[in-house]
């Protein structure tokens, strides 16, 4: 009988626990009605100006910006470098970049020097290479004239522009020298 009693003790203690649990995990009114007021409010949808202007927006006409395109930026160093034709130099011209191109685009650069090819086009530095016919005004010749060294500047049509005097005596020239500035000797910046 004790085995009996032991037994139906432990199944009457089972059958208590099992039913303990699923009270406990059962939710109560209230719990229910809190997740559907959470899931009302989720499901609300919040309207004020901005979702107004917004749907404006959407309704009229959207203009895209490229907000990558590179613009030249007041800082910029600006080279202009020309090749000559005549004499096959390329000259390197540094300035600052001139007020105009301040905040415009290699397209808008294009358009101002459209005589000029972009050489290279950065916020912070524009190069522009041109192609112009005669020589860079770059080349000159010694010469002695009645005993002083003069400088001569050449000129695009092949003839010479006296430029400077000086008063530097050629008759402590060694002879080779001399002989060679009777013709000029042609000397490049």
């Amino acid at each position: 009988m004790n085995k009996m009693i032991t037994g139906l003790v432990c199944t009457l203690l089972i059958l208590g626990a099992i039913i303990t649990a699923v009270v406990i995990s059962r939710p109560d009114e209230e719990n229910e009605q809190q997740a559907k007021v959470e899931t009302n409010v989720a499901d609300e949808n919040i309207l004020d100006e901005c979702t107004d202007e917004y749907e404006e927006l959407q309704e009229g006409e959207m203009l895209e910006t490229d907000s990558q395109e590179e613009k030249i930026s007041p800082n910029c160093s600006f080279t202009i470098r020309t090749y000559y034709k005549g004499c096959g130099h390329i000259t390197s011209q540094y300035n600052n970049i001139p007020e105009e191109l301040v905040n415009k685009t290699e397209k808008e650069l294009k358009e101002i020097y459209p005589e000029y090819m972009v050489e290279t086009f950065k916020s912070n530095e524009v190069v522009v290479y041109i192609e112009k016919e005669g020589e860079c005004g770059e080349h000159y010749l010694v010469k002695d004239l009645n005993g002083t060294v003069v400088i001569y500047e050449r000129l695009d049509d092949g003839t010479q522009r006296l430029l400077e005097e000086t008063s530097i005596s050629t008759d402590y020239l060694p002879e080779t020298d001399k002989i060679q500035m009777q013709e000029g000797i042609e000397v490049n910046r």
